[in-house]
């Protein structure tokens, strides 16, 4: 897990954001137990208390779950809780602006499919 400490966005963020690419990636499953905050705060070299900020925001969405005395779990359901957040954010931060940009310049959607997939290579 790497943060980069140049970046405008929030340290706290970007841990949020880590750990679910750890959950999509698997090396988290479901119920399996997350680094602690302590943990990742000497791992990371960062402050605790940002540490924490971040466990805190995937607790607060659901896709982490506290057992008191224990440590911090990944949800049941938490892979597809990620994909759909990150795939209505795709489609807000790229898609939406795409054809906004397009309609400023008349640019047919089919015409914008078609470049999608010369941009893929077909």
């Amino acid at each position: 897990m790497r943060l980069d400490f140049s970046s405008e966005k929030p340290i706290y963020l970007q841990l949020a954001e880590a750990i679910e690419d750890d959950i999509l990636k698997g090396i988290y499953e479901e119920e399996s137990q997350v680094a602690s905050t302590t943990e990742l705060a000497v791992t990371l070299r960062i402050n605790p208390a940002t540490a924490g900020k971040g466990l805190n925001l995937l607790v607060d969405e659901k896709i982490l779950y506290k057992k008191r005395g224990v440590g911090m779990f990944v949800s049941v359901g938490a892979r597809e809780m990620i994909l759909k957040k990150r795939r209505e954010g795709f489609y807000q931060s790229f898609v939406v602006k795409l054809l906004e940009e397009a309609r400023k310049l008349n640019i047919p959607v089919e015409e914008v499919i078609a470049m999608i997939e010369r941009g893929r290579g077909k």
